[in-house]
């Protein structure tokens, strides 16, 4: 079986036409009607990765056989790397390779978590990713309003995300505080917590806020510096007793490799971002071999969250929950069958491939 054609689109999830409010997804077309779905990294709504792979990667692919996924990936990387491996050359290549992985399971028959060596568990919990909660954006009794209703889907953990600009470092460290501590009063002292703060931070910022976060318990402080601040993440990290971690703005294991050797314990790659379900398998290993906690960033709540739960099934040492992003319509408008927790748990599915289909009168509507 050969690739005969690959697609390339965007949907709109909003009636606007900011590049934000669109995904970037890739179709890719073999023998017999089978059809592998993958998606890119959101940035800017795609826009760049879906041009690399319509114009670079797509010539390059039609007649090559799907299974040899990881080759293919390895060459256009080296072939087209002055496109620039730390950004969107990699969300490109990363929406290839999760088409190829589904395509592959439904060659074969299986969920893409069979093919990866079985999975140690098909239940997975999530934590509740809640964003927007920055200076300027939600009071303290605004961000426990939010949270109280995360809390109804049965999280077994939630991340308060601060998304502040990166141009103000420490704009306004009281209220992250105030915000952190207003969360701890009202989950209680045992339930798991994390802060994010998406790069807003001084080293000195972060001491201050790390030190509070110590005291209130939380489970691990997430991209406090600038992510090219790698040796100082690493001082941060050896100088505070919570977890400090990064790696949402790694695209290669390489970048990932530097995290762990300026002493990070703990990193974050996207399955969209870094080489999908082949480049994460590859940073599994590296982190295993380091003995570094593994915690996959993901907010993209349906093809990439799906890719995501497949990976994350297969390792022995998953040491924390899955994320789930903020509730958005970007979660069920074009799929028969999209992910969804019940209990507080999402099930993998056992239909071949990632187990997710498209309605394709939807897609015709939303797409761009």
């Amino acid at each position: 079986m050969k690739i005969e054609r690959v697609e390339t689109f965007q949907i709109q999830w909003a009636p606007t036409d900011k590049p934000t409010t669109r995904s970037a997804y890739v179709r890719i077309h073999a023998g017999d009607g089978l059809v592998g779905l993958g998606e890119a990294s959101p940035m800017q709504g795609g826009r760049a990765s879906l041009a690399m792979i319509e114009h670079d990667i797509a010539p390059a692919l039609i007649g090559a056989d799907p299974l040899d996924h990881a080759v293919l990936q390895d060459r256009l990387m080296h072939r087209l790397v002055k496109l620039g491996p730390e950004g969107a050359l990699s969300g490109a290549l990363a929406a290839i390779d999760i088409a190829l992985w589904d395509l592959k399971g439904k060659m074969l028959g299986q969920p893409i978590y069979k093919l990866l060596g079985g999975a140690w568990r098909t239940a997975l919990p999530f934590y509740a990713s809640i964003g927007r909660n920055g200076a300027g954006q939600r009071s303290v009794d605004e961000v426990c309003r939010v949270v109280e209703q995360r809390l109804r889907d049965k999280p077994a953990a939630i991340k308060i995300r601060f998304d502040n600009d990166r141009t103000e470092p420490d704009r306004d460290i009281p209220g992250d505080i105030a915000k952190a501590r207003a969360v701890r009063r009202l989950v209680g002292d045992d339930f798991p917590l994390a802060f994010d703060a998406n790069n807003g931070l001084s080293f000195g910022g972060a001491m201050r806020v790390g030190r509070a976060l110590e005291e209130l318990g939380y489970w691990w402080f997430e991209e406090p510096l600038q992510h090219y601040h790698v040796r100082d993440l690493g001082m941060l990290a050896r100088q505070l007793d919570i977890t400090v971690s990064a790696g949402e703005q790694s695209y290669t294991t390489a970048a990932v490799a530097d995290l762990i050797d300026a002493g990070l314990r703990m990193v974050q790659p996207d399955i969209v971002k870094m080489g999908g379900i082949t480049g994460l398998m590859r940073c599994a290993a590296l982190c295993q071999a380091h003995g570094v906690e593994l915690v996959p960033h993901q907010t993209q709540p349906t093809i990439g969250h799906l890719a995501n739960l497949h990976v994350c099934a297969v390792q022995a040492q998953a040491t924390k929950p899955c994320e789930l992003d903020d509730p958005s319509t970007r979660r069920h408008a074009i799929f028969r069958n999209p992910p969804k927790p019940v209990d507080g748990l999402f099930h993998l599915p056992t239909e071949a491939g990632l187990g997710i289909a498209l309605i394709e009168d939807e897609v015709s509507r939303l797409r761009v």
